[in-house]
């Protein structure tokens, strides 16, 4: 098996989350969040995009029904034993056959919690389960569940996630070899990716986003390249990735001249990630976070111009999105502690002059003073 981690790891992980459910009164759940099924396994695949769901219950029992494309994926990268395939066919009911497995199990009767919350269950899939399993147990929405449990890094995923973070820096100065007058977008981008790949990283849970001149004032990625211009600006959004775990950043770099605009931006970011910094400390809570950057952006009169969040947690995550719970936004109560790990970023877009600013990094959260997983210096990059 490829597992990334020792026995007594997912040993630990899901004994937390079986505490958990007997906390909340409940006697299994049903996990259709790739996140969590790696978590509690080390299962990795993108057949999440089909149904499958992990079963756990509280007596330990775990059991996977997935396609038959995704059965020998499971035996080789997961600790799963009991693993069922539901059928490809014209007509295919794999809720009723997920109904099945559950019986088999002897869970008739029994309150399970479920992620209705994920990537992995769409609208149409979440009903057919509702309707398969209508008056077979009871079903109550855990989603969330794991996600507090695993939002503590443990040692082990520490070691993985500093090394995201090596990554994301060699990223950046590939591309930074790459960046000057004249430079094709496209050039940049493959010296990012390819130096997370030679590093021995992964694919990313979302695209690097890349943009210069109009498209630096974006937040996400778009298809079309451009050449960057004698005066211009690139915004960067990346992470190194290893093990799934992630690592993000932000910049945007000026070629030629910065503008005033740029200058005065660049400053006001710089002073908001810093008070941000300050803010990440065991006792406060994500809202803190966001109103410390806030604050600091409006004293520079960039409230028309910043966004209404300002960073997130990071783990190990799949595609869509690398973006993890909780978040950076007004009077979120989450509660911030050591071994989370977090980005922040900086983000500003003043669509009347054109010009854009961004600065983000990431940081594993400690007693005291949060630990940087860059080592790029907080400067604005002129190239």
């Amino acid at each position: 098996m490829a597992l990334h981690f020792e026995p007594e790891e997912y040993g630990a992980r899901k004994a937390a989350v079986i505490a958990e459910l007997k906390t909340r009164g409940l006697d299994g759940l049903l996990m259709f969040q790739q996140e969590s099924m790696y978590h509690l396994s080390g299962y990795d695949t993108f057949g999440f995009c089909f149904f499958q769901c992990l079963y756990l219950g509280v007596d330990g029992k775990i059991a996977l029904l997935t396609r038959s494309a995704d059965l020998r994926q499971a035996r080789h990268t997961s600790n799963i034993e009991d693993i069922r395939i539901w059928t490809d066919e014209a007509g295919a009911k794999p809720a009723t056959q997920l109904r099945d497995l559950l019986s088999s199990l002897g869970t008739k009767g029994v309150k399970l919690g479920i992620e209705y919350q994920s990537y992995g269950l769409t609208a149409a899939n979440g009903k057919a389960v509702d309707a398969a399993l209508d008056g077979f147990c009871a079903l109550e929405d855990a989603s969330g569940l794991v996600d507090a449990i695993r939002v503590v890094k443990s040692p082990a995923e520490l070691v993985y996630v500093r090394k995201a973070g090596q990554l994301a820096d060699a990223a950046f100065e590939a591309a930074m070899a790459e960046t000057r007058a004249g430079a094709d977008e496209g050039a940049i981008l493959a010296a990012m990716q390819g130096a997370v790949f030679a590093g021995g990283g992964d694919y990313p849970g979302n695209e690097f986003i890349i943009g210069s001149g109009e498209d630096a004032l974006l937040c996400r990625y778009k298809s079309g390249r451009r050449d960057l211009g004698a005066r211009d600006q690139l915004t960067l959004e990346w992470a190194g990735v290893y093990r799934h775990y992630h690592a993000a950043m932000m910049r945007t770099v000026v070629t030629g001249a910065p503008k005033p605009e740029h200058t005065k931006m660049f400053d006001a970011a710089r002073e908001a990630i810093l008070a941000c910094e300050a803010a990440m400390r065991p006792g406060r809570n994500a809202g803190d976070v966001f109103d410390a950057h806030a604050g600091v952006m409006d004293r520079h009169g960039m409230k028309n111009h910043r966004l209404n969040a300002c960073g997130y947690a990071l783990g190990a995550k799949f595609t869509p999105s690398w973006m993890d719970w909780p978040m950076f936004y007004h009077a979120n109560p989450a509660a911030l502690g050591p071994g989370m790990v977090f980005f922040a970023h900086m983000i500003l877009m003043d669509s009347d002059s054109g010009t854009a600013m961004t600065l983000g990094r990431s940081y594993i959260l400690t007693e005291g003073e949060p630990e940087q997983l860059s080592q790029l210096p907080l400067e604005l990059v002129v190239r």
